[in-house]
């Protein structure tokens, strides 16, 4: 197997596994959404919402080759 090959498989592999698990960690981030179970503000829910939307940009970015900047999430 030569090297492009091996990257081009390995790529595939991964983006496979991380991108099903990302959409799953995403259908539990949705489920507290659900005003039934949880209490929380619209400017919680506003906060989660744009730290998602913003990582979804630097994801974006880091395939266009720009400069990825990593940051945690913490509610204020």
């Amino acid at each position: 197997m030569n090297e492009t090959h091996y990257k081009s498989a390995n790529f595939k592999r991964l983006a496979e596994k991380r991108t099903n698990e990302i959409l799953d960690l995403l259908d539990k981030l949705a489920n507290l959404g659900n005003k039934s179970n949880y209490e929380y503000t619209s400017e919680e829910a506003k906060q989660i919402i744009h730290a998602v939307e913003s990582k979804f940009s630097v994801v974006k970015n880091a395939f266009n080759g720009k400069v990825v900047v990593k940051k945690k999430f913490e509610l204020l």
